[in-house]
């Protein structure tokens, strides 16, 4: 997942890059644009240079990842399903993956787990939400108390209030 983030935000700063380039050089006249060639060929030197750099960064990020035990790697896998499919808060993740009747991992996988997921805790909130108002039929009130309750979900605050705020 990093390396698809990375590889997007390069392609964003690339085409923002060229599409300066290309402003610049349609908006002059032709004397200028002849005056203006060498800052253009600057900036495709700036957009090589910066894809190198994001090819460095990608083996960087697959050399660390190499170096992460096993153990972490499937932690994250699983808190990924778990936030992807029961749209689970954070620290519902965390007690799920260090439980010894959920998965029982050691407290660091879990903490590896929980500091490199990808996800929108806003979203499984609402999600959670919307699970609530369908099926249990619960107030806002009920909704948000069960999405921030230490035997509920265990969302923060701010998603509780977030995922009540949007409840259609």
């Amino acid at each position: 997942m990093r390396k698809a983030m990375l590889l997007l935000s390069a392609l964003m700063l690339a085409a923002a890059l060229s599409a300066c380039g290309t402003e610049t050089a349609s908006t002059s006249s032709t004397t200028e644009t002849k005056a203006e060639a060498p800052a253009t060929e600057t900036v495709a030197a700036s957009t090589e240079e910066t894809q190198k750099e994001e090819v460095k960064a990608e083996e960087v990020v697959e050399k660390e990842e190499d170096n992460v035990p096993r153990e972490y790697k499937a932690a994250l896998r699983s808190a990924e399903s778990y936030s992807e499919t029961m749209h689970m808060s954070k620290a519902g993740i965390y007690d799920q993956l260090t439980s010894e009747y959920g998965e029982g991992f050691p407290d660091e996988a879990a903490q590896y787990a929980i500091d490199n997921i990808v996800a929108d805790w806003n979203e499984n909130a609402l999600k959670a939400a919307q699970n609530y108002a369908e099926t249990m039929n619960m107030s806002d009130s009920g909704i948000y108390d069960q999405l921030t309750s230490e035997y509920g979900e265990k969302f923060t605050a701010e998603e509780a209030q977030y995922a009540v705020d949007n409840l259609k």
